[in-house]
This record gives structure tokens, sequence and C-alpha cells, in this order.
């Protein structure tokens, strides 16, 4: 015999058969468990493109907590480390940095592909060192981007889902410390009233038409645009004479491009240690949803950051008011000129590159062969008559010692001339001497021995005692005779007497 159900027990059934949003309780266990679940996903990405020397492998060691950034070359990968202090959670965040040679675009297709497309976040990359360059080179990495996406063979319905992704970015972006605000004022405040002329309708919440000029380039990838380096723009103030009007020219263009593409923009300074923890916390606040509380920052030149869908083209038109000796809508390479640099071109011309030995052998060959060829006239093609006397008398077959036709050598000094045979023959003997001293035992006697005949002219007897005897007593004599007045001298002070 069965019994019919209590009252009670259909009680505890008909609470069980209540909506759980009902139900306090339940709304709380159900709000843990579905946070309990949820991990950091391990399959996101950030994608590095720039320029060499733009400062993408200092930035991503900055990014990683690493002092001492490492280089390669072609298509780098790394990783950085996220914690989630919330959920007691962590993961890694995988990082691709390209080449900044444009020719290894080919490998683009390793880092963002159909798989990994909707996971991908890309970081354009600038530096303050060369800002002539910046707007050029984010335009020429952003087609090379768009030309990549166009090859990638993704799903028409999956394309449009992450372009709709980054619109709606833009739509329902809400100011830190807004949240609390009303519909009605937050997309009033974010996106412009009708009274500016933005043609919003403030009522339009979550679908409103974008402002002008945003978006107009819709990769579907979330993009954020850092310039590097800006510690260099005291540099570019003392050096190059830039000023204000120069930094807010440069700044109004590239948030013009970041509003084109949807991005992001950040001011940055590894060596300054600027925005680069703000970068960490914006990154993860992008790939992972973690909480971002910081509002868009323009007061400091060298540390700007504008989140995506903050800006518009009306708050960028403020920066025109510092605009004075150009126009918003000049061409950026006519005022934001390269200076000619001419050190490079005086290093190389100072460069001394040495001849090859070689050469140089053959070359004084040639010239010792030649000077041999005319050793009996005692005269050089090229040469001065004072080396060419010298080379006749080292060539000559007669002894060293000598002397010509030309008769004794004679010693010019000041304005005396000191021929003396005495004095000078005994230098003369010193020196020879010196020259023949390593000459061997069985050498003839003109190429290196005295004449074993006395009483000749020119003769040299060696003895070598008595000839340095000879020498020192000379030499000795000429420095006291250096010193006391020639007698020239004495003659023409007489005769100015």
């Amino acid at each position: 015999m069965k019994m019919a159900p209590s009252t009670e027990v259909l009680d505890i059934k008909k609470k069980d058969s209540i909506d759980p949003k009902d139900n306090l309780w339940s709304s709380i266990l159900s709000d843990v468990q579905a946070r309990g679940n949820t991990k950091l996903p391990s399959c996101k990405s950030v994608l590095f493109l720039g320029d060499n020397e733009s400062g993408k492998t200092t930035l991503v060691a900055k990014l990683q907590g690493v002092e001492d950034p490492k280089k390669g070359s072609g298509l780098e990968y790394a990783y950085i480390d996220v914690r989630d202090e919330y959920r007691d959670d962590q993961t890694r965040l995988s990082v691709w940095v390209l080449d900044g040679d444009p020719g290894h675009a080919n490998l683009l297709k390793f880092a963002l592909n159909e798989e990994t497309y909707t996971h991908t976040l890309v970081i354009l990359t600038v530096a303050m060192t060369t800002p002539w360059g910046i707007l050029d080179q984010l335009q020429n990495w952003a087609s090379i981007l768009a030309d990549h996406i166009d090859t990638l063979k993704i799903g028409s319905d999956v394309r449009q889902q992450c372009r709709q992704n980054l619109i709606r970015s833009w739509q329902e972006y809400i100011e830190p410390g807004d949240e609390l605000e009303s519909p009605l004022r937050r997309t009033s405040r974010n996106l412009g009233d009708t009274t500016d002329g933005d043609g919003i309708d403030p009522l339009d919440d979550g679908s409103s038409p974008l402002p002008e000029g945003v978006l107009t380039h819709n990769l579907g990838l979330d993009i954020v645009v850092v310039v590097t380096k800006t510690d260099y723009m005291s540099t570019l103030e003392k050096e190059h004479d830039y000023r204000d009007e120069h930094l807010d020219f440069m700044q109004q263009w590239i948030r013009k491009f970041c509003l084109q593409y949807g991005a992001a923009l950040f001011y940055t300074s590894a060596k300054e240690d600027k925005n680069c923890d703000l970068l960490y916390k914006y990154l993860t606040h992008r790939i992972y949803g973690l909480p971002f509380r910081t509002p868009a920052l323009v007061v400091e030149k060298d540390a700007v950051f504008i989140p995506i869908g903050w800006d518009n083209l009306k708050k960028i038109s403020i920066l025109h008011e510092n605009l004075h000796t150009c126009k918003a809508t000049d061409y950026y390479r006519d005022i934001i000129v390269q200076p000619i640099t001419r050190k490079t071109v005086s290093n190389r011309e100072t460069e001394i590159l040495a001849e090859d030995e070689q050469a140089f052998l053959t070359r004084h060959q040639q010239v010792l062969q030649a000077g041999g060829g005319l050793a009996s006239s005692g005269v050089r093609v090229g040469e001065s008559p004072m080396r060419s006397t010298s080379m006749g008398i080292k060539s000559s077959p007669r002894p060293v010692g000598a002397v010509g036709a030309q008769g004794s050598p004679k010693k010019i000094e000041g304005t005396k001339v000191v021929g003396a045979p005495g004095g000078e023959r005994v230098l003369a003997n010193f020196f020879n001497s010196l020259l023949n001293k390593k000459t061997s035992p069985g050498a003839p006697p003109g190429l290196g021995q005295a004449s074993p005949k006395p009483g000749t002219p020119g003769e040299i007897v060696v003895d070598k005692a008595s000839m340095r005897s000879d020498a020192a007593a000379e030499l000795d004599r000429l420095t006291r005779a250096k010193k006391a007045s020639s007698p020239t001298e004495v003659d023409l002070n007489a005769s100015d007497c």
C-alpha cells in the first residue's frame, strides 16, 4: 500500500523547481562554481611587428621581467607568465616577434594562421629615435598585416564575428569610474551626443554607429600601437630644435592612424620605466578579461595612453590649438623632417686600407732592382740629387770609406764649413767602423774591411781603441765650438762695428 506524499515533501520539490535566479543562495553558489571552473586559456598569443631598432626585443624583455634582452633573427618565440591573483590561476602568453626586414613577412604564417586568428593580439612598434619615419612604418606594417590576413582561409562568419567584436569594443567602452552611471549618460560621454553634430543617438546604446574615422580598416584583430624610447624626446628638443607643437603634430597623426584600425596607443620608455607595467596590465585585460581601472592619459607628452574606444576626432582636435607654424593637414614628412647626418661620411673619408703584403714587397723589389742598374751613374730617375748621391755611394764597388773625386766629405753647420781633414776623417772612420763591425772575415777588402795599404788618399786605418777616443775628442770639440760664436759671426760683428 503506497502512502500519499506528505505536504513537506511537496514543498521541497516545489522549492527545487524554483528558478535559481530567484533563489539568492543558489545564485551565489552557481556564480562561485562558474568562476572556479574558469581557467585562463593557454592558446592566446601576441604578435610584435615593427622595423629593426624599434625596441621590440627590449619591450618584450620588460614585459617578461628580464633584465638582459637577447636579439634573434627571423621569427622569434618567447612567452610571458600571466597570473590571476583573484582566481589563483596562471598561464603562459605566447609572444611572437617578427624581424624588422619585410622580407621575413612569409614567416607570419607560423604566428598568425587560421587557428590562431581569433586568439591573437597585434602590437605595432615604432621608436621616437626616428620620428620622421613613424607614420610610414605604421602604414607599411599595417599593410603587410592586412595582406597576410587576406591570404588566410578564414570563414566569413568567423571573420565577421571578429569584426563585430571590435566594433562592440568601441560602442560599449566605459571609462573607469562611469560604471554606475546610467546608459544614457555613459553613451553620451563616450561617443558624443547629437548636439555635437556626430549623428549619434544617445538612446541607442550598444548599436550606435561609430564616430567619424573610426575602424575604416577593420582587420578583426585587437591592435595596440606602442611608441617606444620616448625618453629621446629631450634629445630631439635639444639637438634638433623640436618644440611642443612638433610633438603634438606627431601625436595627432598617430592617433588618427589608431582610429582607422581601432587600435590603442601607448607611449613607453623602457629606460625610464614609463607605461611598461601599464601595458602589461592592459594586455591581460584585453586578452584574458582581467580588471583594468586606468583611464586615458594625455597630459604627459612622453607617457600617453589611449585605450580602445576612448578617442575620437573631436578629442584629437584639441591638439590643433598648439599648432602655430603648421597645420594639422600638412604632410607628415614636410613638418617632421629627417636631419642630415654627416658623421658617417666623415668616418669613411678617414678610413685607411692597408696595402697587400705581396704587392708591397713586389713594389719595393722593383725599386731596389732599378736602383742597382743605375748605380754606376749615381743618379736615379725621380730621385732628388741628395738621395741620388747617397744611393750612388752605397752601390759603389769602392771601399765604403774611400773618398771619391769630389774630395773629402764636408759638413755644413750654420754659416761655417767644417771641412778640415782631421776632424771629419776621425768621425768618418768611427761611423764606418760601425758599418764594418758585422762583416765576415773572408769578405773582400772593398766591401767591409779597410784598405791594407796605408798612405793612400782616403785610407781608413782600423784601430778601434784609438778611433773611439779620437771620435769622442772630436765630438767634444764640436760641442764646444757650437756653443762659441763662429769666425764668420765674429767677422760680421767686426764689420758692423
